[in-house]
C-alpha cells in the first residue's frame, strides 16, 4: 500500500480533541437508541486502503458479530487473529486503515475500539479522523490533506471494549474515516457510532424505504432482542443466516407480544410495507401488525396517539410479505415520524421496510 504522508501538524491534530470514556457495560445504552455503526460491513462500507495488514486483515475491523479466538490455528503469517494486526517495529508513528462509510455520509457520534483477543500484541493508542469527498482515490494518495480530528488519541487496553462518547455529534458529515493505530498492533473490531445523512430523491413523489438505516432509520427501542438485535432489521439487502435479523425469546405467557419501535429517516407519507422472515422457518412470528405515530419527541410503546395501519396478519416462514396501500389503514394524507412493528407472540424477522415518500 501507497505510503502516507505523516506531517507533524497531522500528528499533533490527532491529540487536540478528547471524549468521555465509555465503559464497556453501557455501550449499548449510550449509543443504540440513537445511533448506528456507520462502518458497518452489512450496511455497505468498504476497507480503501491500509499501511499495513500482515499478521489479520483490515477487513475484519467491520465485521458486525463480535470476534472470536481460534487458539492453536496458525497461518502462514503467524497466529490466527479476528482483527486487524500489523507488523511489529513500526518505523512511521502510526499504522492506519481508510473506510468509506455505508452511508452516503453521516455525523459521528462516537467510536469503540475493541482489543478482544489481542493481549500482548493489542494497539497501545488509536485516534479517529474523517473528510467529505466524493472521490474514494483521492483519500489514498499520499499526500492528501483533508483529514480532520473527529476522536483525539486514546489509549487502549489488551483485550478489551473501549469506547468514547464525543462532546457533541460532529456538527459536519463525513464520507471517510481514517483509523490511527498507535505505533503498531491488533485491533479486534472499530464501530462508529452516529447518524446517517442520506441523499433524499428530489422529487418528493417518489417513493422510497423510509425506514432504512441508509436513510436514517433508526430502531430507537424494542421489548427485547435475546438472540438478534433489532438495528439488523433496516440493514439492506435480506442477510445470510438468522444471526442478522431480529429474534425474541420464547414467549409462555397467553397474550404476549414482543415490538420494535423504529424512527424513520424523515417524516413521510407511508404506502407499503414490507415484513421479511428471510432464514427463520421454525422460529418465525405467527402475525404481525403495525403502527405508526407523528411526533417530534421519542414515543413510548404505550403511547394511546398510536395509529393502527395493517390489522393483524398470518406470517409464513423464509418469504417477504408484501403489504401494499390497498389493504393498510389510516395512510392517506396522514405523516409518520415513527412506525411500531409488533409480532405475536415472538419470533424473529429478518428486515422490516416502509416504503413511502417524504413530506413535502
Amino acid at each position: 500500500m501507497e505510503e502516507q504522508a505523516l506531517s507533524p501538524e497531522v500528528i499533533q491534530d490527532t491529540m487536540s480533541i478528547s471524549a468521555q470514556s465509555i465503559a464497556p457495560e453501557y455501550i449499548q445504552q449510550t449509543f443504540a437508541s440513537n445511533s448506528i455503526d456507520l462502518i458497518s460491513k452489512p450496511l455497505g462500507s468498504r476497507i480503501l486502503s491500509f499501511s499495513d495488514e500482515w499478521f489479520a486483515s483490515a477487513s475484519n475491523l467491520t465485521t458486525p458479530t463480535p470476534p472470536i479466538c481460534r487458539p492453536g490455528v496458525f497461518t502462514h503469517a503467524g497466529a490466527w487473529y479476528d482483527g486487524w494486526e500489523t507488523r511489529r517495529h513500526n518505523s512511521t508513528p502510526f499504522d492506519w486503515v481508510i473506510i468509506r462509510l455505508g452511508v452516503a455520509s453521516g455525523k459521528v457520534k462516537g467510536v469503540e475500539i475493541d482489543t478482544a483477543f489481542f493481549n500482548g500484541n493489542h494497539a497501545p493508542a488509536i485516534a479517529v479522523q474523517g473528510c467529505f469527498i466524493g472521490n474514494d482515490e483521492e483519500v489514498q494518495v499520499q499526500h492528501f490533506q483533508g483529514w480532520e480530528t473527529i476522536l483525539g488519541k486514546q489509549k487502549c487496553g489488551p483485550s478489551q471494549r473501549q469506547a468514547w462518547q464525543l462532546a457533541q455529534r460532529t456538527e459536519k458529515a463525513y464520507t471517510h474515516v481514517r483509523l490511527l493505530m498507535f505505533p503498531d498492533g491488533g485491533i479486534a473490531r472499530f464501530r462508529l457510532f452516529g447518524t446517517a445523512v442520506p441523499i433524499f430523491p428530489n422529487n418528493v413523489d417518489e417513493v422510497f424505504d423510509l425506514a432504512a438505516a441508509v436513510n436514517g432509520g433508526v430502531a430507537i427501542a424494542c421489548s427485547d432482542q435475546h438472540f438478534g438485535t433489532r438495528e439488523n432489521l433496516l440493514l439492506p439487502g435480506r442477510g445470510v443466516d438468522m444471526g442478522d435479523g431480529w429474534e425474541t425469546k420464547r414467549s409462555r405467557e397467553k397474550g404476549h407480544v414482543d415490538w420494535v419501535i423504529v424512527r424513520l429517516g424523515t417524516v413521510g407519507e407511508v404506502q407499503k410495507i414490507v415484513v421479511d422472515t428471510a432464514h427463520f422457518r421454525g422460529n418465525f412470528p405467527q402475525s404481525i401488525r403495525v403502527e405508526g405515530i407523528q411526533l417530534s419527541t421519542e414515543p413510548a410503546a404505550g403511547d394511546e396517539a398510536w395509529a393502527e395501519l395493517l390489522t393483524a396478519q398470518k406470517c409464513g416462514p423464509d418469504v417477504e410479505h408484501v403489504f401494499a396501500k390497498e389493504i393498510l389503514k389510516n395512510i392517506d394524507g396522514k405523516m409518520y415520524s415513527h412506525i411500531k412493528l409488533i409480532i405475536i407472540p415472538d419470533g424473529g424477522v429478518k428486515r422490516f421496510r416502509v416504503i413511502g415518500k417524504r413530506a413535502a
